[in-house]
């Protein structure tokens, strides 16, 4: 036989669809989830920056199911929100079950991410959980003092400046922004309770900020139990074949130029999203 009839001999075979693997597209959501990304931050997650990768795992004609592997220490609530639920409604359109897989952390909004998934996995080591609100700042009110600079501020609105970090703290300003949190919270509790329903125990505060371990998580009905990606997909889905759906870089990302701004004031914004960053994940010695 000849080379060529032994290629015409292959082709029916690996053309025919039928034949092929079932698929199991994983989506990575590692970082911290932020609606502003940072040249000198570590990687962050958005909708933006996402959707794209999210959108591409749906979008496979083979797909049995949708992994998502999550290494987050929370963030933003709204873009934790908005990930979430465009991962429902493709996993609705498309009927396909989504497995959620905690690896370092799922902390916060990297929980209500977790959310997102049918089913939750997690390492024994692993941290889950943090169901509350955090937000913090920098008094810088007495660093302008020292400089011998004079800020002006002018608003139409009485409470346009609340908690202006080069101004004074108002106690008033502390009270409406715990009513901001508890109006969080309160949407945070309700996601997880709607997701995760009669599996969480009863026994304990689940909504209280605490994190655990993968181990204490499954007992607590946080997660449904432990293993990897690797593991659950070969005991769960043993014929498919595991692809990584990774978000589209813009061409300057690629060549490593995010469009940062040299001025100082853009600068000393950087870095103090910088500090905050590694803040969260330090909260979690990682």
């Amino acid at each position: 036989m000849s080379v060529t009839d032994k290629i015409a001999a292959r082709l029916p075979r690996v053309m025919d669809r039928g034949e092929r693997p079932p698929v199991v597209a994983a989506v990575r959501l590692h970082g911290v989830i932020t609606p502003q990304s940072s040249p000198v931050a570590r990687n962050t997650i958005s909708l933006q920056n996402v959707e794209s990768a999210i959108n591409r795992a749906f979008d496979n004609e083979r797909l049995i199911a949708v992994a998502l592997l999550i290494n987050s220490p929370g963030g933003a609530p709204t873009q934790s929100a908005l990930i979430a639920e465009r991962i429902r409604e493709l996993a609705t359109k498309k009927h396909v079950p989504v497995l959620a897989f905690c690896e370092d952390v799922a902390a916060s909004g990297g929980y209500w991410l977790a959310c997102a998934g049918d089913e939750i996995y997690a390492h024994g080591t692993s941290l889950v959980g943090s169901i509350g609100v955090v937000s913090s700042g920098f008094g810088l009110n007495g660093l302008l003092d020292k400089a011998g600079v004079e800020r002006r501020v002018y608003t139409a609105g009485e409470n346009k400046v609340r908690l202006d970090p080069f101004q004074e703290e108002k106690p008033e300003d502390v009270e409406w922004l715990k009513g901001l949190h508890s109006d969080l919270h309160d949407q945070f509790k309700a996601w997880v309770t709607e997701r995760r329903g009669a599996k969480l125990s009863k026994d304990a505060d689940l909504f209280s900020g605490e994190v655990w371990t993968g181990s204490k998580a499954q007992e607590l009905g946080l997660i449904d139990g432990l293993g990897t990606i690797r593991t659950v997909i070969a005991k769960r889905f043993p014929d498919a074949e595991l692809t990584i759906a990774e978000p589209r870089k813009p061409l300057l990302a690629k060549l490593g130029l995010t469009g940062a701004s040299t001025r100082s004031g853009d600068l000393v914004t950087q870095v103090l999203a910088s500090v905050e960053e590694r803040a969260r994940w330090s909260r979690f010695g990682l």
